[in-house]
């Protein structure tokens, strides 16, 4: 079953929020237009609490961008975004929702930072997401939204990792950093993810 997996299409990652994706809401009309094209459509949403470990306001003498060590790895310290009920993590009023059966939550940990959909960065939590698709029987998995060179990327990298068919939909994600987006894209194609238009979406 061809399965659409909207990543954070959140209102702190759009024009406006505080962490925005330029042109992110450029990306809504096309994700609501192919909606129907699938059989099954699902949300991953950034869920943090107000401590988290990734945000800069929670480390002295530190901004937005810098990077630490944490748990073994380099962490980029971020503005404040998506705060659980803030207005900032709620999904865009323009998004369609009424065909998405399912939301996974991510970055509910403090401790631990979750770009992907389906593992926080260190792998030690699952969100179950892949588990659900499975027991979905969905194995062709598309991609969209925001930020395709940040969590949209991580997310793939797992599909990938787990054995699911890969597409990005190029005109349904925005990135943060255009150049990096572009090194992403032959990482992709190198793991075996392909990349299409909406307009090459065929019917499920």
């Amino acid at each position: 079953m061809k399965t659409l997996v909207i990543i954070d299409v959140q209102n702190d990652f759009l024009p406006g929020g505080s962490l925005e994706v330029p042109g992110g809401d450029e990306i809504i009309p096309v994700i609501n237009r192919i909606q129907d094209k699938f059989g099954l459509v699902i949300a991953t949403q950034d869920w943090h609490p107000a401590n988290h470990i990734s945000f800069a306001s929670n480390h002295e003498d530190k901004q937005p961008f810098d990077e630490i060590e944490w748990k073994g790895m380099t962490q980029v310290l971020w503005p404040d975004h998506c705060v659980q009920d803030t207005p900032g993590a709620g999904f865009h009023t323009a998004l369609n929702m009424t065909q998405v059966e399912a939301i996974f939550r991510k970055g509910m940990d403090r401790q631990l930072d979750s770009y992907s959909g389906f593992y926080d960065n260190g792998h030690e939590k699952s969100t179950g997401l892949a588990g659900y698709l499975r027991e979905r029987d969905a194995k062709e998995l598309f991609f969209c939204g925001l930020a395709a060179d940040v969590c949209v990327w991580y997310t793939i990298l797992d599909a990938c990792k787990e054995g699911f068919s890969v597409t990005l939909i190029e005109d349904a994600t925005k990135p943060i950093n255009e150049e990096a987006f572009v090194k992403i894209k032959e990482e992709m194609k190198s793991l075996g993810a392909a990349l299409i238009t909406s307009d090459e979406i065929e019917e499920f």
